[in-house]
């Protein structure tokens, strides 16, 4: 059953009327002025006549989470400047596909948001987005009719006018008016494992979303398992697993264009703790933590993926020591990578940032799970010798335990 994003309470037509022009010259939407008033009324605990400032703390959330939320804490909202430097990138790939977007509340969602206000510029032909019932932001801004906060949002028909207020909301009323787009309650809790949430995945061109960092190795297995093409945001940790290092070192998976180093901030629910350098809250009164090591995954082709890294430096023993139990050398630098040695490297996990399929081989992981994770063929080939201090395949160097590293050979030369 189709469901609109209003509350239940009812209004006279010509206050109503007269409301909206006010709000207009303010310029707020009414759903923004209703939630100020409500949020004035938790704050004084009675009615409040004298509105003049809203109030930055709200009533913590108390759905339950599940496991991965209240373990990991990671239900973070990322910035919208992130996913549109990030997707203009990919507009070519983009165009004229069906996008999905999961794991986001759409409505407080930067994907979301970003693709309904680029939907005729990248000629996209569809847009589907999915909220998760226990997500503590689920609902929140614009509560549903009906006993679930799961749902799904579809849109393939955008306004060519601006649907952004002068606030900066969007304008849900008038996109969900247009007889083509709706909104649907779902009948699981919208987990992106569910049934129903696969159905969609089926029929979608392209997944792009902010998963879970504690769920991610599972979400993108299911992105594989389909031949999804995707962009996502995640951790480079990710990247040393064994369900994810494989997909790069055959080429299946790389980084997106837009992230190289630094930080990220990302929004978080009111019951979040803030007890970190850089966290903080923002003018708006929405708090926000910042995390180090993001990146985007995808398989989308683009320029990045084919451009050789420039090398300057040469060879020579003193500075490229050879590790114990591989043989290989030690490149503690990717911008130091020699350009006149042949066999096999070991440089940082960074090194994926510049990676180049046309220029290098990606060979395995040396960390601390190669004797288990690498096939018994490729630590033949790279001449692996069992060492007491390497945990269980770290690469060794006067024994002493290095990073973990990628090792990695020259195509050409």
């Amino acid at each position: 059953m189709s469901i609109k994003p209003t509350t239940t309470i009812r209004i006279d037509l010509d206050v109503k009327k007269q409301a909206n022009k006010v709000f207009d010259d303010i310029g707020i939407s009414m759903s923004a002025a209703i939630n100020t008033f409500l949020k004035a009324v938790v704050r004084e605990g009675t009615m409040p006549f004298d509105i003049k400032a809203q109030s930055t703390k709200l009533k913590p959330a108390n759905a339950k989470l599940n496991n991965a939320f209240i373990l990991k804490k990671d239900e973070f909202y990322t910035q919208y400047e992130d996913v549109e430097k990030e997707m203009l990138n990919h507009r070519e790939q983009l165009k004229g596909k069906r996008i999905f977007c999961n794991c986001d509340d759409p409505f407080e969602s930067a994907f979301f948001r970003f693709f309904v206000i680029n939907f005729n510029r990248l000629e996209l032909s569809g847009l589907t987005s999915t909220c998760y019932a226990n997500s503590s932001l689920a609902g929140k801004e614009y509560p549903l009719e009906g006993t679930t906060n799961a749902y799904k949002a579809v849109v393939t028909n955008v306004p060519d006018e601006t649907i952004v207020r002068p606030d900066g909301s969007l304008d849900l009323e008038s996109l969900f008016s247009m007889k083509e787009n709706y909104l649907e309650h779902l009948v699981g809790d919208g987990d992106f494992r569910s049934e129903e949430c696969i159905s969609l995945l089926k029929d979608a061109d392209i997944v792009a979303t902010n998963p879970p960092f504690s769920l991610f190795r599972e979400y993108i297995d299911l992105l594989e398992s389909h031949k999804k093409n995707f962009i996502i945001l995640g951790n480079m940790n990710a990247t040393t697993t064994k369900e994810i290092f494989p997909l790069f070192r055959e080429n299946k998976v790389w980084y997106g264009e837009s992230i190289r180093s630094g930080d990220r901030k990302f929004f978080v629910p009111d019951s979040y703790p803030l007890n970190a350098t850089g966290c903080g809250i923002d003018n708006n009164g929405r708090r926000f933590i910042r995390v180090k090591g993001v990146r985007w995954f995808t398989n989308l082709k683009s320029t990045r993926t084919s451009s050789p890294l420039e090398l300057t430096c040469l060879y020579n023993q003193e500075d490229y020591p050879r590790y114990e139990n591989y043989d290989a050398i030690e490149v503690g630098r990717t911008q130091n990578i020699p350009k006149d040695y042949e066999g096999v490297m070991g440089v940082p996990i960074t090194f994926l940032d510049k990676y180049s399929p046309e220029q290098f081989e990606i060979i395995m992981l040396a960390n601390g799970n190669a004797r288990t994770n690498v096939p018994s063929n490729v630590l033949s080939e790279v001449n692996y010798q069992l060492h007491p201090e390497d945990k269980g395949g770290v690469g060794i160097i006067d024994g002493r335990r290095v990073y973990a590293r990628v090792f990695i050979r020259r195509k050409s030369l």
